[in-house]
């Protein structure tokens, strides 16, 4: 299955399959897609994950709020690696199908890379993504 390869992120987390599922979801639901850019082998990806799932006001919104993508390997979609096809990193996409330029990480040089002891920065993100749409839609 698939789902294997989300494991460790969230056991409660509901994941969309393919970036289109998740325009579609996020569309349909009025929920903003987070789409969780990682490999398997990369030990900064397995770090991130590990704080990702041990953190329950993530963990709450993940499952609540947000339309969930999971991808291991890159889209053909330009606006998912405007800075470069590194990893790990997060991005929002809105329920207009726009992907997020002005909800990033702390770092310049990687704007959507966020490490384990980011989660609250993180956090602040996925608030500062539901309350856009809410004052933009």
């Amino acid at each position: 299955s698939p789902f294997v390869l989300f494991l460790g992120w969230g056991d409660e987390i509901t994941w969309v399959q393919t970036y289109e599922e998740g325009l579609y979801q996020a569309k349909k639901s009025n929920k903003p897609l987070m789409v969780i850019h990682h490999l398997e082998d990369c030990q900064y990806c397995q770090a991130l994950k590990k704080a990702f799932a041990e953190n329950e006001e993530i963990q709450e919104m993940a499952q609540n709020n947000f339309i969930m993508l999971n991808l291991m390997h890159e889209t053909t979609d330009k606006n998912l690696s405007p800075d470069g096809q590194y990893v790990p990193r997060i991005m929002f996409v809105d329920p207009s199908l726009t992907v997020r330029a002005d909800i990033t990480g702390r770092y310049s040089n990687r704007l959507y890379t966020y490490e384990p002891q980011d989660m609250m920065f993180l956090i602040e993100n996925m608030k500062k993504a539901l309350r856009l749409i809410q004052t933009e839609l």
